[in-house]
């Protein structure tokens, strides 16, 4: 099955058009994760939204009804990104796609070591020690810049590495991002700003699955 990621502005155009493909939609359903439309020859679309619940859950309806679909996803979110990895970490806060605030950084961590020995362990070592104060230090900045804005944020994303996140989220000062972290890791390259400033490319798309799949 084919995915297409849109974002909140092209929505709309992207549904229309594939109802008129279709022949016109004949029923919506709405649910707090995904709206599925079924058009008048059988075809239907999935829509995952971002940062689900929908406020709207309206059940089946007949007809075409996008809009709870793109109230949801034009929503101006106040959404909390992490970026870590062992090289660097990134923390910022967006309000829709304006960046209101960020910590950028970076630590020397060394890459394995191929050697045996007793050189490899110290080499390993010290890498263990760089990682520790590289995640640390990803740690208090996602702490300063996050925990400001903590009341206003309603989503959190995460990307990067799986396991320096984990290691990071683990903090007690942080356990707070979990119950609002989305389930989705952007995997992105290293942590600068100008990574940071275009997530919202990513985390702000609404995930559409056509079934059966058809050219868009």
């Amino acid at each position: 099955m084919s995915t297409y990621d849109v974002p909140p502005e092209r929505l709309e155009r992207w549904l229309v058009r594939w109802a008129e493909q279709h022949g016109a939609v004949e029923r919506t359903e709405v649910h707090a994760g995904r709206v599925t439309f079924v058009a008048a020859d059988g075809a239907e679309v999935d829509c995952d939204p971002p940062f689900p619940p929908l406020r709207a859950q309206g059940g089946v309806r007949e007809g075409f009804h996008p809009g709870p679909l793109l109230e949801h996803a034009a929503r101006p979110w106040v959404v909390g990104v992490l970026l870590v990895r062992l090289g660097g970490h990134a923390a910022g806060v967006f309000s829709g796609r304006r960046l209101v605030a960020s910590k950028v950084g970076s630590r020397l961590v060394h890459g394995r070591h191929s050697a045996g020995g007793s050189s490899q362990k110290r080499f390993e070592r010290r890498r263990e020690g760089q990682a520790r104060v590289a995640l640390d230090a990803a740690t208090e900045n996602a702490v300063r810049v996050l925990g400001e804005h903590r009341r206003d944020i309603e989503a959190i994303v995460l990307g990067g590495d799986r396991r320096a996140l984990a290691t990071v989220i683990e903090s007690p000062r942080l356990r707070w991002l979990a119950p609002l972290a989305s389930d989705r890791v952007l995997d992105v390259p290293d942590p600068r700003l100008a990574v940071l400033r275009a997530t919202p490319d990513a985390f702000l798309t609404t995930v559409l699955r056509p079934r059966p799949d058809s050219p868009q």
